[in-house]
């Protein structure tokens, strides 16, 4: 199925549109639907909004199929807040005939002040009932600290997630957490000062 791009297109343009009409008019929405030359149906909404002192949001969806079990649907939004703050997310999700199934997302943010963040993953379901999927945050404090998450699964592996985190005086963290049928739950993790020597916790 090859709708995807098209749909991506689609969605991405009404986005843009909808934030260009929503400067000039304050609020505009727009959706619609139709019949698409696979044999399915392609649908899509959007909207958009200006507030009084600089904020503003916009968002968009869409979904096309083809009459034969297969599909694919994504979203996308942003807002900007009136003190300067920012944020954005987007997502796709296929679905095929054979119930294999793949979705990804991400999004990510920014304070006024300089804080930001981001995350992004996604997971995969199989024909045959098996699912992977893993996810990687990103932060940055406005008084310098950082953060680190990356997660995993597996079907039959369980679950993995590490963690690395800084402080704004150079005190660190460093941790691991896993879990497995049959293992159950087991964690480590390591605090550190500036110079990179251990220390204990609290």
């Amino acid at each position: 199925m090859r709708t995807f791009p098209a749909l991506a297109l689609v969605v991405l343009s009404t986005l843009v549109i909808g934030v260009s009409d929503a400067d000039a008019a304050g609020r505009v929405k727009a959706r619609g639907a139709q019949a698409n030359s696979s044999g399915g149906v392609t649908a899509g909404s959007a909207g958009a909004a200006r507030g009084p002192n600089g904020a503003a949001g916009a968002g968009a969806r869409g979904v096309a199929t083809d009459g034969q079990g297969n599909a694919v649907a994504g979203s996308a939004g942003a807002v900007r807040g009136p003190g300067g703050g920012r944020a954005a997310r987007a997502g796709a999700t296929t679905v095929t005939d054979d119930g294999t199934v793949a979705h990804r997302s991400g999004a990510a943010a920014q304070g006024p002040n300089g804080g930001s963040g981001a995350t992004a993953g996604g997971f995969n379901r199989n024909a045959d009932g098996s699912v992977t999927g893993a996810r990687s945050t990103r932060a940055q404090g406005a008084s310098g600290g950082t953060y680190a998450g990356d997660s995993t699964y597996a079907s039959g592996q369980g679950a993995r997630h590490t963690t690395t985190a800084t402080g704004a005086g150079g005190n660190s963290y460093q941790g691991e957490t896993s879990v497995k049928k049959g293992d159950g739950v087991n964690h480590s993790g390591t605090c550190y000062d500036a110079q990179g020597n251990p220390i204990a916790c609290r």
